[in-house]
């Protein structure tokens, strides 16, 4: 009997997928290169050559992946969106009661963003070129859907519990977590230099944590007015 023959369909091992493997793994070292990169100097300041020469590829080959600067630009906050809206979906809001719910993401938040301050130095970037970039960007356009749909959710069940009070916008929670979470990391140097105080210091870190979910959940439980 001849030997039967390998079915290859599924080889997870063949030139093909090594191939599409290496190319990823391309893409991402350029996105990690030039996510600092861009966060370090901003859009203008940032250089392609540099950014190539750290990647050990080519200018040429990241031109291939993102067309030009913009587009890597443009990829690079795409990718610092996606994160933080993936590590919300991974949170099992509907596990929770809604305070304890509000609590996680306003924690979520603040842990993602101490974590990644690069984040924090692209979208303070891309507010000073007006939202140029971000505002041209069709993946970007529904990336905050997730996050006020989210907390939609949320304030919806903590309202027909009579816990939330029901004058409240799903939007205006993101605001105010945001900023909380953002003035902590992006006025560090000007805070400490004011008032003396280093607001990334460990030993503030698990107050300021617990007053922000504090301060929502105080808001979201007073009386409507």
């Amino acid at each position: 009997m001849s030997p039967r023959a390998t079915d290859t369909s599924d080889d997870t091992s063949g030139p093909t997928v090594k191939r599409r493997r290496n190319s990823d793994l391309t893409r991402h070292n350029i996105l990690e290169v030039a996510t600092e990169e861009f966060a370090d100097k901003g859009f203008a300041g940032a250089r392609i050559d540099e950014i190539a020469q750290r990647t050990h590829t080519t200018k040429r080959m990241l031109y291939y992946y993102f067309t030009d600067k913009e587009g890597l630009y443009k990829a690079v906050l795409e990718q610092s969106y996606l994160r933080i809206r993936e590590r919300e979906r991974d949170v099992d809001v509907e596990g929770l009661g809604p305070i304890e719910a509000i609590r996680a993401i306003a924690s979520l938040t603040f842990d993602h963003h101490e974590e990644n301050p690069d984040f924090i130095r692209l979208v303070s970037t891309e507010n000073i070129l007006r939202g140029e970039h971000i505002s041209t960007s069709e993946a970007l356009s529904n990336l905050g859907n997730p996050a006020a749909e989210l907390l939609s959710r949320i304030l919806t069940r903590g309202q027909a519990d009579g816990v939330f009070r029901t004058d409240v916008d799903a939007l205006d929670v993101h605001m105010t977590i945001s900023s909380f979470c953002v003035f902590r990391l992006s006025n560090r140097y000007t805070f400490e230099a004011l008032f003396g105080r280093d607001l990334t210091d460990p030993q503030h870190r698990e107050r300021l944590r617990s007053m922000l979910g504090d301060m929502i959940i105080a808001y979201l439980t007073s009386p409507s007015r």
